[in-house]
C-alpha cells in the first residue's frame, strides 16, 4: 500500500475508481455529486469548505478514501458544534480550522470511509482514521468530525476512541406496500382520515403533480425550480447553500439520481420539491412554493415522496432534518450518528461528558416520539437504528 495522499480537488482522482470504493451506492458520496459541487463553486476556495480528499492506493489504484474538507466555520453541516467553538475561543484557542468528513450541505447518513470491496475494510478504515488524526495534529486543526455515519464508519470510529454523538431524524420505511392506499390502511382510523383529507385539499385546489428526473429538466425549468427553492431560503434570511449552477451540473452528471416533484395548477408551476434517490433510499432536500395552498407542503415533500418509494420499491425515505409533524404522516424516529476526534485532551474530556448527557436525552426523546406514530398496533415498537 502506498503512502496516504491528500488532494485539493476531486478532479485529481479517477471517477470510476472513486465510485468503485462503494461511493456509487449513495448519491451524496458519488464522484459526480462532489464534482458538481466543485464545478459550481459551492465548495472550494473562499467557501469555508476546502476539499482535502484523503486516498490510499495499491497496485490496482484507489484502495480507500475519505471525502474530507477543511472548514473555517460550521455552517452547512447540520451537526451543531457552535458551542464547542465558543468554548475554545473563551480560552483563547482556535477551533477553526477543523477537518470534516461529510457530504456538504447534506444531513443524510452515508459511507464516510470508502474501501474497495476486495480489501480488509476494518484495517483500511482504521488506517484512514489514524492518518486523519495525524493530519489534524500536524496542520494545527482542532479536530476531525465525521458526520452522518453509516454503521461501518461508526464502528470504526468507536474502535479508535472517537467521541460518538447522537441525533434524531424521522425516516419512512417501505414494508412492501403495493399502493399508497394499502400503506394508509396500516394507520389508525383518525390518522388515516387526516392524511386523506390533506391529499384531498390539494387535489380540490386544482394542483396536480408530475415527476421529473434530472435528464428531463431543461434549463428554463431549472430556473423556475431554483427560484422557488431560493425564495424559501430568503424568507428565512439566508441565501441557499447550493448555487443555481449546481443543479444544472447535477442534472447533467447524475440524471437518474436527481428527482423533482412539480406541483402544477393548470400549466402554472406553483411548487417544487427536490429529491435525490438511490436504489435503496430517497432523500428529500429542498422545496419552494409560489403560493400558499392548504397542505401543499405535506403533499409535495412527504406524501409524494412516499408514493414514489412505493412505486419504485425503494426501501427508505429520509426527508431531512427536524419536524415532529412528519410522525403523523408515517415517519418514525431514527438515531443518526457522528464521531469526533478532539485534539485537545481537556476539551475532549469535557465534550465527552456533555455527549453522554445529550445522548441519553436524544434516546429518551426518540422513544417518547415513537409512542405517537400513526400505525395500528405498532406504537412504541419501532427500532431506533
Amino acid at each position: 500500500m502506498d503512502r496516504p495522499q491528500y488532494h485539493h480537488s476531486i478532479h485529481e482522482l479517477p471517477a470510476a475508481q472513486w465510485n468503485a470504493l462503494g461511493a456509487a451506492d449513495n448519491p451524496f458520496t458519488r464522484y459526480e455529486f462532489l464534482a458538481a459541487l466543485e464545478r459550481s463553486r459551492c465548495v472550494g476556495r473562499g467557501t469555508g469548505w476546502e476539499p482535502c480528499y484523503l486516498t490510499l492506493r495499491d497496485a490496482r489504484g484507489l484502495a480507500a478514501a475519505a471525502a474530507a474538507f477543511v472548514k473555517s466555520h460550521s455552517f452547512g453541516e447540520f451537526v451543531f458544534d457552535f458551542a464547542w467553538a465558543r468554548g475554545y475561543e473563551r480560552l483563547g484557542r482556535r477551533y477553526y480550522p477543523k477537518l470534516t468528513l461529510a457530504a456538504p450541505f447534506t444531513p443524510a447518513t452515508g459511507p464516510r470511509l470508502l474501501v474497495r470491496a476486495d480489501l480488509d475494510r476494518g484495517q483500511l478504515a482504521a488506517r484512514l482514521l489514524a492518518e486523519l488524526e495525524r493530519h489534524a495534529a500536524s496542520h494545527g486543526l482542532s479536530g476531525v468530525h465525521a458526520l452522518f455515519l453509516d454503521e461501518a464508519a461508526r464502528d470504526a470510529c468507536a474502535r479508535r476512541g472517537w467521541l460518538l454523538r447522537r441525533d434524531c431524524q424521522f425516516h419512512w420505511t417501505n414494508r412492501g406496500y403495493s399502493s399508497f392506499e394499502q400503506y394508509l390502511a396500516t394507520f389508525t382510523a383518525e390518522k388515516r382520515k387526516k392524511a386523506r383529507r390533506e391529499r384531498r385539499r390539494v387535489a380540490e385546489a386544482g394542483v396536480q403533480f408530475e415527476t421529473r428526473l434530472g435528464g428531463e429538466l431543461d434549463e428554463a425549468l431549472l430556473d423556475r425550480i431554483y427560484a422557488l427553492h431560493r425564495d424559501t431560503f430568503l424568507r428565512h434570511g439566508n441565501e441557499p447553500y447550493l448555487t443555481r449552477a449546481f443543479f444544472s451540473e447535477a442534472a447533467r452528471a447524475m440524471p437518474e439520481s436527481l428527482m423533482v416533484k412539480l406541483a402544477l395548477r393548470g400549466r402554472t408551476l406553483v411548487a417544487a420539491a427536490i429529491f435525490f434517490a438511490s436504489a435503496q433510499a430517497l432523500f428529500g432536500r429542498y422545496w419552494g412554493a409560489a403560493a400558499d395552498y392548504h397542505s401543499l407542503h405535506f403533499e409535495a415533500c412527504y406524501h409524494q415522496g412516499i408514493e414514489f418509494c412505493i412505486e419504485r420499491r425503494i426501501e427508505r425515505f429520509e426527508p431531512g432534518t427536524q419536524g415532529e409533524h412528519k410522525v403523523s404522516r408515517g415517519f418514525e424516529p431514527a438515531i443518526t450518528w457522528s464521531a469526533h476526534y478532539i485534539a485537545d485532551p481537556q476539551f475532549r474530556a469535557a465534550i465527552s461528558e456533555y455527549l453522554e448527557r445529550e445522548g441519553a436525552a436524544v434516546e429518551a426523546y426518540a422513544l417518547e416520539v415513537q409512542a405517537h406514530v400513526p400505525f395500528r398496533g405498532r406504537r412504541g415498537a419501532g427500532r431506533l437504528a
